[in-house]
């Protein structure tokens, strides 16, 4: 068994409304000092078998047709 995480991001550039709205909350709690928030998604993957090189092409695979909408966002696969 293969365990990945995939974690998703926004491309620098693109507008983050919620990442904003995080910031403006944490400043409303009392954080201070807080710059600049930017949110994104985790996903964590178990794969059959233990070809690492073919897990890795599957995860991009899996990112570049689902998982990330590479037009705005960027992706990084770690194996675990």
């Amino acid at each position: 068994m293969i365990k990945a995480r995939v974690t998703v991001t926004l491309k620098n550039g693109v507008l983050d409304p919620q990442g904003k709205a995080i910031e403006g909350a944490l400043g409303t709690l009392g954080f201070s000092g807080v710059g600049q928030v930017r949110q994104g998604k985790v996903f964590d993957v178990q794969l059959e078998g233990t070809d690492t090189a073919k897990a890795e092409t599957d995860l991009k695979a899996m990112c570049e047709k689902l998982l990330a909408n590479t037009v705005i966002e960027n992706y990084s696969v770690t194996l675990t």
